[in-house]
């Protein structure tokens, strides 16, 4: 795959990107049950590596594959392309600082994309940047979680809930944060608003987040939990009972028999 990709994206660079998006778009694995994001995150390495030497070119390219996000069509090769682009812009802003914030901004807005791909992508590229830069992708993501929508708040849910981040104390803490916030910001909604597509998409990503990150701070996060389960909310109950199904909280039997109880 590398000895492939390295001659297109070279090609590319020189204002050629079509024989780069066809390879992208065969190889795409869509329309299908998974697209290959194993060669998305290939091709967001290569790009990386090549950003600083030709940082127009690089994003005049990033902006080729993501021009048709907007119209894009969910399981389709185009949206694959749309995902390389995204996480392109990612892997980019990792090593080009002064494209951080800009970068992030795009991210932040592709979260709310209508095809589901193309979200998971820009929670992806948050991570890449959470690693690159934890201080200050930190303080944008609670930014966006102040400021953002059910979506918006999902990709902060989805970037930072990963069992390799959440060794870290401060990841950690940020991370038990935001899910108080969209738990709360779900309590909050009428019921006459929560049939809406985003606000499921929201439920559903708490459904197996709040378990990832009880699972890295069990205290603090059951705490959070037996808090919760007062509350007698039907979405906030439904959250609960899928987070507690999971494997990574079966050790803990004396606390979610405790959060079982109270939902009771």
């Amino acid at each position: 795959m590398e000895d492939t990709l390295q001659p297109l994206v070279e090609r590319a660079l020189t204002g050629q990107p079509g024989f780069l998006e066809f390879y992208l778009r065969d190889q795409s694995r869509l329309p299908g049950t998974r697209a290959n994001i194993e060669l998305a995150q290939d091709l967001s390495q290569h790009l990386a590596v090549l950003t600083p030497a030709f940082p127009d070119e690089m994003r005049a390219l990033l902006n080729h594959l993501v021009r048709e996000e907007q119209e894009v069509v969910t399981n389709t090769p185009g949206e694959f392309v749309v995902m390389c682009g995204l996480l392109g812009f990612g892997a980019s802003a990792v090593v080009v600082e002064k494209w951080r914030e800009d970068v992030f901004e795009r991210l932040a807005q592709s979260a709310r994309s209508h095809a589901w791909r193309v979200r998971e992508a820009a929670a992806l590229a948050l991570q890449k940047l959470l690693l690159a830069a934890p201080d200050e992708t930190l303080l944008l993501l609670m930014d966006l979680l102040d400021r953002g929508d059910c979506l918006q708040l999902r990709a902060c849910l989805a970037a930072i809930s990963e069992p390799a981040l959440l060794s870290s104390v401060q990841f950690v803490s940020s991370a038990l944060i935001m899910q108080r916030v969209a738990i709360e910001y779900l309590h909050a909604l009428p019921a006459s608003e929560r049939r809406r597509t985003d606000v499921r998409v929201l439920r559903q990503a708490l459904g197996y987040t709040l378990s990832v990150v009880t699972a890295a701070n069990h205290d603090d996060g059951f705490a959070l939990m037996c808090e919760i389960a007062t509350w007698n909310d039907p979405d906030i109950n439904w959250v609960l009972r899928e987070n507690l199904k999971k494997r990574r909280l079966a050790k803990f039997r004396d606390y979610t028999g405790k959060v079982i109880d109270l939902m009771a």
